[in-house]
Formats: structure tokens, sequence, C-alpha cells
């Protein structure tokens, strides 16, 4: 049951402080992913005990409200019983096999069926192996090296596209990682999303060497920045006329903002796809597919290599066969519009009340609350929010029960199960944090 608003002055984390503690003795920053660390906002991060519907709980019994649903997996809320099912049901007859599956067949039967570029996929273990093994593919089957990325985008942390990457590497402030070689990403163009004329400039000046165009349709890593109108229309036809791969990491977009991801709502179909978080129901999975002559330069029916060991792992198959099924027969995407509508407004009108510069950016159920005075179309200009007062906004929110992304440079993600109350108590509790805020 979800508790009123409370006082920040009943906020608790004892416990929580006493495991991060022990935590930083044995891992790094005492987290296994820096978007789970508090950098950008201060402060120690709670631990999480567990996680029902559209709330998680504290092992200091705090409950909230959840807004990254495991930085976007879960869309369908957390615990959806037919999905544990699935998964428990798999595990009867064992977890690993190291060998092919009828499961295997059958999701990746309805990635096929569901994402309009892809007619053969391979699935991997995350992202970053997605949009890494996307990459060698487009450089494989086009015989060239350059490839375009864009400045705030986010692909994992494959050294030759950790490059102005967005995503933690926005909130810690290494866009550059040490270890990361120069010769590793001196075949990485960097453009800034948005600018058409930057992509023209950029193949005028490396003829015939650009192997493709990497770009989230939506981004999400540097905050939830839509696409300009006409921007994906022009990458296509640019890429064809230039003989490139055009390649999308639907990583995040994938089956949340369409059945069909990102490519389906905006009418633009790529080359090749990469895909991950929905794709595995909250277990660890991901994919990259496109055409059936594309993907066939992959081993071992071409020469492009990639292998894993977990691949099309069969728990999480079960989790993500399940999950695909849920949003292909309940299609929940008009209520997760209207939902994450009545959000938008209801934070845009508490930043407004309270005289804040401020844009609220959605597309579908991911938005972003920037403290900026202008619309935000590109890593320039996220970098202008004020990401002061975003951090105790933040912590405003998280002692009256709302997780938010610990980031001004993350988008916020709605699931198919929160309700209007808990909307509507998400927008008082931001009233109220957003106040605090000003006056400390």
């Amino acid at each position: 049951m979800l508790r009123p608003t409370q006082p920040v002055s009943s906020y608790r984390l004892e416990a929580s402080h006493q495991a991060f503690l022990r935590a930083n003795k044995v891992i790094p920053g005492g987290v296994n992913s820096p978007a789970r660390a508090f950098g950008a906002v201060g402060g120690e991060p709670p631990f999480m005990a567990r996680a029902e519907g559209q709330y998680l709980y504290d092992i200091d019994e705090n409950q909230y409200i959840d807004y990254i649903g495991s930085w976007g997996p879960m869309i369908l809320g957390h615990g959806r019983p037919e999905v544990k099912r699935a998964v428990t049901d798999a595990l009867e007859f064992g977890s690993s096999f190291g060998a092919p599956t009828l499961r295997e067949v059958d999701i990746a039967e309805a990635v096929v069926a569901a994402v309009p570029s892809i007619s053969k996929v391979r699935f991997v273990s995350s992202g970053t192996e997605a949009a890494m093994s996307a990459v060698r593919l487009a450089r494989g089957a086009t015989g060239r090296d350059k490839l375009i990325k864009m400045k705030g985008h986010y692909h994992g942390h494959v050294d030759a596209l950790l490059v102005e990457a967005g995503s933690a590497a926005t909130t810690l402030g290494t866009p550059n990682s040490p270890g990361v070689t120069a010769g590793a990403t001196a075949d990485t163009l960097l453009c800034e999303f948005n600018d058409i004329d930057a992509v023209r400039d950029t193949f005028a000046r490396f003829p015939g060497q650009i192997a493709a165009v990497l770009l989230e349709p939506v981004a999400g890593n540097m905050g939830l920045v839509p696409p300009r109108p006409g921007y994906l229309e022009a990458l296509r036809e640019i890429t064809r006329k230039e003989g490139s791969i055009l390649l999308f990491d639907e990583v995040m977009t994938g089956f949340r903002l369409a059945l069909g991801g990102a490519q389906e709502r905006f009418g633009v179909t790529p080359d090749v796809t990469a895909l991950g978080k929905i794709i595995g129901g909250g277990l660890p999975a991901a994919a990259y597919g496109g055409s059936a002559e594309m993907m066939n330069f992959v081993s071992p029916a071409g020469p492009v290599y990639q292998a894993g060991t977990l691949s099309g792992n069969p728990l999480a198959m079960a989790a993500g066969l399940k999950t695909l099924e849920l949003l292909r027969d309940e299609r929940p995407y008009d209520r997760l519009e209207a939902i994450s509508a009545r959000l938008e407004d209801g934070l845009k009108k508490v930043a407004s009340d309270a005289g804040v510069p401020h844009v609220v950016q959605r597309v579908g159920s991911m938005l972003t609350l920037f403290f900026n005075d202008r619309p935000v179309w590109n890593y320039t200009d996220a970098k202008r929010s004020d990401t002061a007062l975003f951090g105790k906004f933040f912590w405003g929110m998280l002692a009256r029960g709302v997780y938010l992304p610990c980031s001004q440079f993350e988008a916020a993600f709605v699931s198919a199960v929160h309700t209007e109350a808990d909307v509507d108590h998400t927008i008082e509790a931001a009233a109220e944090a957003l106040r605090d805020a000003l006056l400390s």
C-alpha cells in the first residue's frame, strides 16, 4: 500500500549505509555499475531488498514508486506472475546447456514478428555485446572502418564507443576512459545529435570510408532527447545513398515506445538494430538483428565472428519470450502514453508554479525533467542543465518515496502498472521536493 508523502526528516538509510561500507571494501565504488552510484547527486545509494509491481523496497524498509524499472526492462512491472512462472518452469529443465534450445527459436520468431528491420536475429547477454557486435557486423559487411557516433549517446562500455558517451560517463566526467587507446577510437567520428548537416559534412570528408551511422533513435543516456522531425528520415536517405549501414541502438526503446520500438513509432527502418533490456524480461539478455542478407555475414553462416557461451540462456529466453508475448497480447502502449502524459503535465505544472527554468521531454513512457531554460536537442544542450538543483530535487523525491534516476542525464521509465494515484503522489512529492530544494 502506498504511503502518503512523508517529510524528509523521517527518511533513514542506516542499514543501507552499513551495506555500502561493506560493499566498498570488496566492490569498486561499492557498486557493480556506475549508473547505480550516486556521484551525480551526492550521498550513498539505498540497497534494495525486493520489488513488486511498480514499487521498490530497500533494506531499511522504505518503499518507493519506481521510475527506473531496472533502467528500462520492467515495462510490465516487477514480479509479473506469468514471467516468474516462465522462469521457474524453465529452471526445472536446466539453467544452461551450451547447446541450442527450442525456446531460442521461439523468441527469435517473436522478435522477427515485432521489429520491422529484423528478419534474422542473434542473441547475446548484454546491450554492450549487442552494440559491439552490430558495429563489427557493419564493418564486416561493408569492408569499411569508420563509424559515425552521436555525442552523448551511450552504447555500452565498448572501447571504440566510449567517446562522448553520455549516461554514467557524463555523470562521472569521464567520457573518455583511461585504458581506451587512441587507436581504439581512431575510426570513431563524432557528430552532434539532431545535426544532419554535421553528418553530411562527415560523409563528405571521408568518402567511401564510413561503415555505419550508430545512434539511439531516441536518446535516453543524456536524459530523454527526441529526434527532430525529419532527422531519422534524413539519416536513412544519406546512409542508403552512401552505401553505409544505419544502425539503431534500441536497447532502451525496443518494445517500449511501440512493440516494434522507435523504428515502428517513427516509421524509419534501419539496416541493423541492437536490442536489450525488455528483450530479457528482467534477466540479462540482448540481441542484434537485421535482414537475412546482412545477418548471414555472422558466423557460422558468414565470416564476421561473434560468440557467447551463455548467449540464449534458457532462463533469460523464457523471461523475454513471456514478456514479449504479454506485450503483443495486451498492447499496453495507449495506457502507457496516457499515464506518462499525466506525469509529464504534472511535472511541468510543478516546475512552472515554482518559477524554475525547466523543460519536460517525453516520448512514450520515457521522460526527463531537465532543469534547463530551453529545449534539449543534443549533448551540448543537456550539459547546460542545473545539475546542482537536480541533486537536491532527487533527494527530496527519494525521501518522499519516489525513486528517480540518480542523474540529470538519465531517462525515467513508466511501467504498465503505474496508476494515476502513483502519478498524483509523484506530482505532490515533486512540488514539496522542489520547494525545499529552492530553499536550501
